[in-house]
């Protein structure tokens, strides 16, 4: 498998979107949040989404340049309009806010209207708990998932994270689509030639299938649960309050009114919604961090059924792939995601990403 050295990966995705015309901050910002996610193992977030967001900035849909602005404000509350622009320029902007007010008030609620994917949401989550708070991120997205009992998509992956912190640096995380799975898995699957496991998506008869390419252009997937009698409809309950607290906030498109999910799209801006939050636990009973540590150590410390494969806490495996990462000192992709990059290195005319 290809290794790329981590600076490697950095530079590609920057100079990509600096070719583009977006400025040099925003294209750095939003090359770390591309790369944060293949360095934690979520390669459907980084690198395989470097096109899409080329793709947007050139049919205008993505404005690289856009600022965002404060609409209305009121006490621990914000709403913003996020101009259209990129992912990473309108979440730093918006969870800087959340972070503010939560430090001057305990609290932090900001929801924005005309957004863009925004990466991984556990980023912004883990931007807070970084200032010592409590993080929350959510976004609604394209119609992909099929709600219980339905036979069309109607509401997006819908994606929720929180990020906690605990005493001596330890921390909690989640971050997860309210589908059984984010379509860039899917996408993964289809670099690597490979099939979808039972559960993940129905094809265009309504039955499930296996195949990912055909998974990818009928766009249903299952909801967290699968199935009715696999408790199905709580993905859909989860999806439908990321709907309430992103596009019933903000104002943007409901889900159902979002231009399809593709990689390439001349439909214009998506307007999506999406909403972060600050908690300061400091606000409320003493010793937070304590107690949040003590409960990642003992669900780290129970017996696991298979010896080999420790009992984790949520966020440990990202915590673990990322160390070894970093100390490892390269990225490995799939070979067919360094064809793809090899051929947009032609179409934008930069440096092709260099392999070890």
């Amino acid at each position: 498998m290809p290794e790329v050295a981590i600076e490697e990966a950095r530079r590609f995705m920057e100079e990509s979107l600096q070719s583009v015309g977006t400025p040099a901050q925003q294209a750095k910002d939003h090359a770390a949040l591309l790369l944060h996610a293949d360095m934690t193992g979520h390669f459907s977030h980084g690198l395989n989404r470097l096109e899409l967001y080329i793709n947007d900035i050139r049919s205008g849909a993505t404005d690289a340049k856009a600022q965002p602005v404060v609409l209305k404000q009121k006490g621990a509350t914000a709403w913003v309009d996020g101009c259209d622009g990129l992912g990473a320029t309108v979440g730093n902007f918006c969870m800087d806010l959340a972070i503010k007010k939560a430090k001057e008030v305990g609290v932090g609620w900001v929801a924005a209207k005309r957004c863009n994917h925004f990466g991984m949401a556990g980023w912004w989550a883990e931007k807070a708990k970084s200032e010592g708070l409590i993080g929350m991120a959510f976004t609604n997205t394209s119609p992909i998932l099929v709600p219980t009992r339905a036979k069309q998509s109607a509401l997006g992956t819908n994606p929720l994270a929180m990020s906690a912190p605990a005493k001596n640096g330890d921390f909690l995380s989640v971050d997860m689509a309210s589908t059984a799975v984010a379509v860039g898995k899917i996408e993964v699957q289809i670099h690597k030639g490979e099939p979808i496991p039972d559960g993940w998506a129905l094809g265009p008869d309504g039955k499930p299938t296996n195949d990912a390419q055909v998974a990818f252009k009928t766009g249903r997937l299952l909801p967290l649960g699968g199935f009715e009698q696999t408790s199905g409809y709580k993905g859909y309950g989860l999806s439908a309050m990321v709907e309430a607290f992103c596009s019933g906030l903000s104002g943007s498109n409901s889900t159902h009114n979002i231009r399809s999910w593709a990689l390439k799209s001349d439909e214009g801006s998506p307007n999506l919604g999406q909403c972060f939050v600050a908690i300061d636990p400091e606000c409320f009973a003493p010793c937070f961090g304590e107690r949040m540590a003590d409960c990642l150590q003992h669900w780290r410390n129970m017996e696991p059924v298979d010896p080999s494969l420790p009992v984790l806490a949520p966020g440990d495996k990202e915590r673990i792939n990322e160390e070894k990462t970093k100390k490892k000192g390269t990225i490995t992709y799939a070979p067919n995601q360094i064809l793809h990059c090899n051929e947009l290195a032609k179409k934008l005319n930069i440096k092709p990403i260099q392999v070890l």
